[in-house]
C-alpha cells in the first residue's frame, strides 16, 4: 500500500491545459501558435528558447507541444514533432522534412558531440523549414556551450519561464482541488508550500498522494494527515 500511496512520480500527461500560466501568457500563446501550425516564416517565430529554474515548467511546455502535434494514434509524437533530450543519440538530431517542430530539452547538458549535431540541425531547419523550441536553465549567452551553438540558440525569441508566486501556486492548487471535488483547507496548502518541494509538478503530485492517502485511511485531509504522509515520504527517501 505504501508504494501505491507514495507514488509521487505519477502525474497526468503534460498539456497546455494543465500548464498554470502565471506571468507566461505571451510565451504560452507563441507555443500554441506553433502547435497549431500558425508560426510565421521568420526566425523570431520559428526558433524559441525558454530558460528558467528547474521546476518552472520548461519540460512541461515541450511535452505540451509534442502532445499537440502528435497525430491520432501516434506513439510519443513520432510524426509532426520530435523531443530531443540532452542525452539523446546523435541520430535524434537528424533532420527529417516530416518533422514540423524539434524540441530540444536541457541544452546546458549537451555533450560536445551533441552540440555539433544541434548546431547542424539549426542550420538545416533554417534552410529547409520547420521550427525548433529549446530549453535551458540560463539565457543562451550564459551557457557553457560552443559559441556557434549559443548564437543559434539566440536566433529567435528568448523567454524566461517565470515561476509562480506563492499566491499563484496556492490559487492553482485550490483550483485543482475544486475541479476534483476535494475539500482541502488552505492551511494544508500553505504547509505543503513551506515544508515540501516548491515546484508545481511536485506539489501537484503530493496533492494526488494526499488524496489517495485520505481515501485509503478513511480520514479527512487535515494538517496532521499531511504531516504523516510527508514523514512517510521522507522515510522512503
Amino acid at each position: 500500500m505504501r508504494q501505491l500511496l507514495l507514488d509521487l512520480s505519477a502525474q497526468q500527461p503534460p498539456t497546455f491545459d494543465t500548464f498554470v500560466t502565471g506571468q507566461n501568457a505571451e510565451l504560452l500563446q507563441r507555443l500554441q501558435d506553433i502547435a497549431a501550425g500558425q508560426a510565421q516564416p521568420t526566425l523570431n517565430d520559428r526558433f524559441i528558447y525558454l530558460w528558467g529554474e528547474t521546476g518552472a515548467g520548461k519540460t512541461h511546455l515541450l511535452h505540451s507541444v509534442l502532445h499537440s502535434l502528435a497525430p491520432a494514434g501516434a506513439q510519443g509524437g513520432a510524426i509532426g514533432s520530435r523531443l530531443i533530450p540532452a542525452d539523446a543519440d546523435d541520430s535524434a538530431f537528424d533532420y527529417d522534412p516530416a518533422i514540423q517542430c524539434y524540441l530540444l530539452d536541457d541544452c546546458e547538458q549537451l555533450p560536445p558531440a551533441s552540440q555539433i549535431a544541434a548546431f547542424n540541425l539549426f542550420n538545416q531547419i533554417r534552410e529547409q523549414g520547420g521550427c525548433m523550441v529549446c530549453t535551458g536553465t540560463l539565457p543562451p549567452t550564459r551557457l557553457e556551450l560552443r559559441e556557434d551553438l549559443r548564437t543559434r540558440l539566440g536566433w529567435g525569441l528568448i523567454y524566461q519561464v517565470h515561476d509562480l508566486s506563492d499566491d499563484e501556486k496556492i490559487a492553482a492548487l485550490l483550483q485543482i482541488t475544486l475541479d476534483r471535488g476535494l475539500e482541502i483547507p488552505p492551511a494544508v496548502m500553505m504547509y505543503m508550500l513551506t515544508h515540501y518541494r516548491r515546484d508545481m509538478p511536485s506539489l501537484s503530485r503530493m496533492l494526488d498522494a494526499l488524496d489517495r492517502y485520505s481515501l485509503a485511511t478513511k480520514r479527512a485531509i487535515t494538517l496532521p494527515l499531511l504531516r504523516e504522509l510527508l514523514q512517510q515520504e521522507s522515510g522512503e527517501q
